[in-house]
């Protein structure tokens, strides 16, 4: 009977193997040692399973990738080439001129912005990214980082509201890359607010949370979803300028400094929020 069931097993597991089906192996004789060979196998044939959804979303995620950056570098790159066979032409006057340098500049500018980005989100992403943790006053970083973009805000007419502990908050973080992240998601809430901007940091019992968060008008629950992959832009109009990597590379240096991003969509407000454990 044992030897039948082991012929059993070995016939189920030669079906998983050639992908004829994906159902856990099943026994009609019942065996302490087979019953526990059999719940093995089935441990090893669920991890194959998920290895295998695992290597068909990171297939999707690499050509989703690679069609968006090509999309992105072809957009600027047939603009630039246009122009400059108008500058080749004879009768070009002095200010048209100006006005299609200044194009093929910005487009220029576009490409090497896009590029940088996207190098820089590989290099992070790398096993062996440099960080120098150390002892960070996250307090006064994140003011720092906030009279960088006094401009930003008044150019867009926006009073952030601001409420900071007062007592400092520290957190162990890599300063060059923790700064990287607060400048994304101040840059993209700026970018994209429709009024205020929201920034708050606290001290859980646990953690310590940074907030900031904005006003939408048409995000949804399946845009946030989406904000962290790379080049994900949820409104190619009002994003077009963007490279779609600000978030992703923000969320890979919280990971990188064993820390959290997370999005959240409450009353048409896009909630970003990092956490630290304290």
């Amino acid at each position: 009977m044992i030897k039948k069931e082991i012929k059993h097993i070995t016939r189920q597991l030669n079906e998983v193997n050639s992908r004829q089906t994906e159902k856990k192996l099943d026994l009609a004789f019942f065996e302490k040692d087979l019953e526990q060979l059999a719940k093995s196998i089935n441990d090893q044939v669920a991890f194959m399973m998920l290895a295998r959804a695992e290597k068909r979303r990171t297939e999707n995620e690499l050509k989703q990738a690679v069609a968006n950056i090509s999309h992105d570098i072809r957009t600027p790159m047939t603009s630039i080439l246009g122009y400059i066979q108008l500058l080749e032409s004879a009768d070009v006057s002095s200010e048209q001129r100006n006005e299609y340098t200044a194009i093929v500049k910005n487009g220029a500018l576009r490409l090497k912005v896009l590029l940088e980005d996207f190098f820089e989100l590989s290099i992070i992403e790398s096993a062996d990214y440099p960080l120098k943790m150390e002892t960070i006053k996250l307090t006064h970083l994140l003011l720092d980082v906030l009279v960088g973009f006094y401009e930003a805000f008044h150019q867009r007419g926006i009073e952030p509201i601001v409420t900071l502990p007062e007592e400092e908050m520290t957190i162990k973080a890599d300063a060059s890359a923790l700064k990287r992240v607060l400048e994304n998601l101040l840059g993209n809430a700026v970018k994209h607010s429709r009024g205020h901007v929201t920034i708050c940091l606290q001290k859980k019992p646990s953690t310590i949370e940074l907030v900031i968060s904005n006003p939408v008008q048409q995000l949804t629950e399946a845009d946030v979803l989406l904000l962290f992959d790379r080049f994900y832009k949820a409104d190619q109009t009002r994003t077009g300028k963007g490279t779609g990597l600000g978030l992703s590379i923000a969320k890979s240096l919280m990971k990188k400094m064993d820390g959290n991003l997370t999005a959240q969509l409450m009353d048409q407000q896009l909630v970003m929020t990092c956490e630290w454990k304290v």
